[in-house]
């Protein structure tokens, strides 16, 4: 499978996991946060990482909306990936059947894409999330006053 197949593949799985595309990303929104998947392509080969970002609405003062900053963004507010179990599939460097490698990526999706994103999607989800270490959250500290 050539990179142009693998993210033509990849684009229709989430698409039929409910996931928009905008620009070079596939969104979920809520009310409450956005999420995004990102394939980022290796600088050493023809493998790709997973990176999944959630914005949480109004932190910091703004509301996040599918644009291409949001897509480019080094890092969400809060950040996961995919698992080890489904690294190979996005391997394209790592021979193995075309089906083999599309019934791995629905696989992705159904097991683990879409039950964490509508989690993610939610502040109550993000906090069971966190609860089970499925994400890890930074300890929130109050600013120091210096007098």
């Amino acid at each position: 499978m050539d990179v142009k197949d693998f993210k033509k593949e990849f684009g229709q799985i989430a698409k039929v996991s409910g996931f928009d595309r905008a620009y070079s990303g596939w969104f979920k929104e809520g009310e409450e946060a956005i999420t995004v998947l990102e394939l980022q392509k290796s600088n050493f080969g023809t493998y790709y990482q997973l990176n999944i970002k959630v914005f949480v609405q109004g932190v910091f003062g703004e509301n996040y909306t599918k644009t291409k900053d949001v897509v480019k963004s080094s890092v969400g507010h809060i950040n996961s990936g995919e698992t080890q179990k489904y690294k190979k599939f996005l391997d394209l460097d790592q021979e193995m059947n075309s089906c083999l490698r599309l019934d791995g990526l629905k696989e992705m999706f159904e097991n683990r894409m879409v039950s964490f994103v509508v989690k993610a999607i939610t502040k109550e989800g993000i906090k069971k999330l966190q609860e089970k270490e499925e994400l890890f959250l930074l300890p929130f500290f109050p600013p120091i006053r210096i007098e």
